[in-house]
């Protein structure tokens, strides 16, 4: 069987409704995004293919948002801030350790 090329892959909604429609964007989740993605870089976790920060269209789950989800293991997160990112760095893509705080 073949290994992923990446160990955990997660996917950010980024997505952004428009009419004032609850959404993940609303809740500043490409910037989250961008800052996951770069702690990841600078702690290695990209080049070692450890872990892989995407950008994902609705994921359907809006009034839970922001949301992002894990894979392979498909775990679910809510977020509000840079800590709550740094949490589900350090314990989910680095000890494999779920944060379920922020799982949903």
């Amino acid at each position: 069987m073949n290994m992923p090329y990446y160990r955990y892959h997660v996917f950010f909604c980024t997505n952004q409704r428009g009419n004032e429609r609850i959404c993940c964007q609303n809740h500043n989740s490409l910037t989250l995004r961008n800052y996951a993605k770069e702690q990841v870089k600078n702690l290695g976790l990209a080049k070692q293919r450890q872990a892989r920060i995407n950008i994902s269209g609705c994921l359907n789950r809006c009034a839970e948002g922001p949301i992002i989800v894990v894979y392979p293991e498909g775990v679910w997160y809510t977020y509000n801030s840079r800590q709550d990112i740094d949490e589900i760095i350090n314990e989910h893509l680095i000890h494999g350790r779920a944060v379920e705080r922020l799982r949903i």
